[in-house]
């Protein structure tokens, strides 16, 4: 065999080094930086050329994250039009929540994706949302934690449709499948189109972020002990979209949705509670079923009522009284305490937990 470049490079692609040879800089947790050229083989052009086209983008980063369900707020203040996605996909690495904005940062080597949109999964799909917004930034995520994306886009800079309140209507084709018919191509037609070419795979519902809130409240299910947190920093401990379902009262149900992107008022909050604000239908389930009631499941009075809260003060208080009494076991074995200690309430259940150093 020669020495040619071409011969050496065809001889590390035998031995399975092809992988690297598309790889410029493994980051770690699945991520890669792409090489240039393997960035360009992937010939999906990501230009973003209206607000529209980005919330294309942002579908489908959710839904090859393997999210199930997907939630879109949005909302528009003078010129700035604000777009937040949340999902329950696979999460991003904290350290990854700037780098997936980087040019040809991606978690597909070996996953990418064609639709009717074209390829996904060159890493610039995200970077070029970044380029063209005021701002983007993952608001909230973690492994297995699912995910909250929030853009920012000057409408003076990156136009949108000026009607963005109306819905497109849906025919069906010859063999039954439901298209959209007509209306105008604004975010709403965007979602639209996006559910029904992937309704076998994710359920995208889209709204206000008080609407959004009331929808995670009503679609998605706390973890098994259903405890709340005792301060803001808690929330971090809980899933995207199960933040906002653990808040117990206003207050927490307001710093709840702010920590993933969705800013409302104590007094929204209070309304959501008290089941003034409805959730929205699945955007599939609107357009092919406009007619029928929601079919979400019945609320279960039994479960979803909370028969022991504590607010967070008093939760606060009883941290510190726990602390103090820490020092019993603290002085006898030597114990220090590395953080105040953690109280959650659950249904029939109040359980402290300390996090200690033992002695060496």
């Amino acid at each position: 065999m020669g020495d040619s470049p071409a011969n050496l490079m065809d001889f590390v692609a035998s031995m399975g080094g092809e992988r690297k040879l598309r790889v410029e800089e493994n980051l770690g947790a699945g991520f890669v930086r792409l090489r240039v050229a393997e960035a360009e083989r992937r010939q999906a052009k990501h230009d973003i050329r209206c607000a529209e086209d980005a919330v294309v983008e942002l579908l489908r980063n959710s839904r090859d994250a393997g999210a199930q369900r997907i939630f879109v707020a949005t909302s528009r203040t003078g010129d700035l039009r604000t777009i937040t996605v949340l999902d329950d996909g696979v999460g991003i690495p904290e350290r990854m929540h700037e780098r997936v904005f980087d040019a040809r940062v991606t978690s597909k080597l070996d996953s990418m994706h064609m639709d009717r949109w074209g390829v996904h999964g060159r890493g610039m799909a995200l970077f070029s949302i970044s380029e063209n917004a005021q701002s983007a930034r993952v608001v909230a995520s973690g492994e297995g934690l699912g995910t909250a994306l929030q853009v920012v886009f000057d409408s003076g800079e990156l136009p949108e449709r000026a009607d963005q309140s109306t819905w497109p209507t849906v025919t069906f084709d010859d063999g039954g499948t439901p298209v959209v018919a007509n209306g105008p191509h604004n975010l709403v037609r965007t979602c639209c189109e996006f559910a029904l070419e992937e309704h076998d795979t994710c359920d995208v519902y889209v709204g206000s972020a008080a609407e959004m809130v009331a929808t995670i409240r009503r679609r998605v299910r706390p973890s098994a002990d259903g405890t709340l947190p005792l301060f803001a920093d808690d929330l971090l401990e809980f899933g995207v979209l199960e933040r906002v379902v653990v808040a117990g009262d206003a207050r927490e149900l307001t710093e709840a949705a702010s920590s993933v992107g969705l800013e409302i008022s104590e007094r929204t909050a209070h309304r959501i509670i008290a089941g003034e604000v409805r959730p929205t239908r699945s955007v599939y389930t609107r357009l092919v079923r406009p007619d029928r009631e929601s079919e979400e499941a019945p609320i279960d009075l039994a479960r979803d009522r909370r028969t022991l809260h504590v607010s967070p003060e008093d939760r606060a208080g009883f941290a510190n009284v726990m602390e103090d009494a820490f020092s019993y076991l603290g002085e006898r074995y030597y114990l220090t305490l590395t953080a105040s200690p953690t109280v959650r309430v659950s249904r029939g259940k109040v359980t402290v937990t300390f996090e200690v150093t033992e002695p060496d």
